[in-house]
């Protein structure tokens, strides 16, 4: 069978979610297995749908693709690109808060972070009047480009982007051939199979020296981008607990704050507020954002919720920052009670 690859893998990804050492409940272990369906729709995706000879830029991550602690204000767009042949990158700047460009020497996987080519962010593009820009690249080794496109508000005019390889734009790939199938089942297995392996071991390197219910001073994000600072911590959280996170107003375009559970994913923000940037978030008369994290609502402004989970991840994110954030800069975090967060509060 042509997809017995695919069908292995997916067998194989299955185990290793069912035996993550963190699941403590059936809802846990529901979660891994929704979260492993999003993985086998983006692979797939990736591995049909990508010619290494026509690049398109593709979605790999979103609300239903989930993975490495998705943003809700970002969208991401990417693909692989190789190197000795130019390629364009065009576009419209839309209105949206940030827009960055990002080159990685290779993929994620569950041994290594790759290297960070190249990044930044739209201010370095020459973009016209009309919003319209050009961007061509010659990659020096096999990469990724990853574009994101980050939002503080929700309902902003999108951009749109699209990449091309100079010496094949206006051609079309071959006919399929049954070589080319058998292959496209095997890549998308064993991307798959990576997948999971790297997001289960990725919390491991940058929070596990955090104890519970804290978060460390701002950080160039590891391997990230050169204009972003991140704040990472775990929560560890009873029914009847709450986090009070308490940060100055930004001066950085953006500031996003956004809870995980520990399959390293973003909670649904779909349908619930588990997350919060700048422009969302509530800031008190002192020049003070405070959040609180918990799962009973606690009848204040600035609520996050866990969604049930008693464990995950935080994360803050400051993008497109034009100096050095310090520790002034970031988050204090106080556990109290849910029914005492509003005596805490100002």
């Amino acid at each position: 069978m042509y997809s017995q690859p695919l069908s292995d893998a997916i067998a194989e990804a299955e185990g290793l979610v069912a035996a993550a050492p963190f699941i403590e409940s059936e809802a846990d272990l529901l979660e891994g297995l929704q979260y492993l369906a999003g993985c086998i729709a983006a692979c797939t995706h990736v591995a049909f749908d990508y010619d290494r000879d026509h690049p398109f830029l593709h979605e790999g991550t979103g609300p239903f693709t989930k993975m490495g602690l998705d943003n809700p204000d970002t969208m991401y767009f990417g693909t692989r690109v190789q190197p000795g042949h130019e390629y364009v990158v065009t576009g419209t700047r839309g209105t949206t808060t940030d827009v960055s460009f990002q080159l990685l020497g290779g993929e994620y996987t569950d041994e290594v972070v790759p290297d960070s080519e190249t990044a930044f962010d739209d201010r370095k593009l020459d973009i016209a009047p009309d919003g319209t820009f050009e961007w061509r690249f010659t990659p020096a080794v096999p990469s990724q480009l990853v574009i994101r496109e980050v939002y503080n508000d929700w309902s902003a005019q999108r951009g749109s982007f699209a990449i091309a390889r100079t010496d094949t734009a206006g051609t079309a790939p071959p006919p399929l051939t049954k070589e080319l199938i058998e292959k496209r089942y095997a890549v998308a297995g064993k991307q798959l199979v990576q997948r999971v392996k790297t997001w289960l071991q990725f919390p491991q390197w940058f929070y596990n020296d955090t104890a519970p219910n804290s978060l460390v001073a701002p950080r160039l994000t590891p391997g990230g981008l050169a204009t972003q600072y991140s704040s990472a911590g775990q929560f560890d959280l009873a029914e009847d607990q709450a986090l009070v996170i308490t940060l100055p107003v930004s001066d950085a375009p953006y500031l996003g704050f956004q809870l995980g559970s520990l399959w390293y994913i973003s909670l649904d923000y779909i349908n619930h507020q588990t997350s919060l940037n700048g422009t969302q978030a509530q800031a008190d008369p002192d020049g003070k954002i405070r959040i609180v994290v918990a799962d009973r609502n606690p009848g204040v402004t600035n609520w996050v919720e866990t969604l049930g989970h008693r464990k995950g991840f935080l994360q803050f994110r400051w993008q497109r920052v034009s100096r050095e954030l310090t520790e002034a800069d970031g988050p204090t975090v106080e556990l109290v009670d849910v029914d005492q967060v509003a005596s805490v509060l100002p």
